[in-house]
């Protein structure tokens, strides 16, 4: 059922004397280090909006002082992440 380096190691997970091979620390670090690049990268699209709903976003966004298009990639952004939804 097991070989023998399964069974060497299921031995040493029930006598308590398992020693990790890599330094889990390090290997976190770098997970975190790695995911943290990937979510800041940005990519450019190209998006057909109807000239009155970009006039909407513009007047809104010049109240609130946000540029308009971190607005929009806000709204895209909560959608990918399901914060919001959309009514059919």
């Amino acid at each position: 059922m097991f070989d023998a380096e399964e069974m060497a190691i299921l031995d040493a997970l029930e006598k308590d004397t398992l020693v990790r091979s890599i330094d889990a620390e390090e290997e976190i670090a770098l997970a975190r280090k790695a995911a943290k690049e990937y979510l800041s990268k940005s990519k450019n699209i190209t998006i057909r909006l109807s000239l009155g709903d970009v006039t909407t976003i513009k007047n809104k966004a010049q109240e609130t002082g946000i540029p308009y298009q971190t607005i929009i990639s806000s709204l895209v952004h909560q959608y990918a992440t399901g914060k919001i939804r959309l009514e059919a």
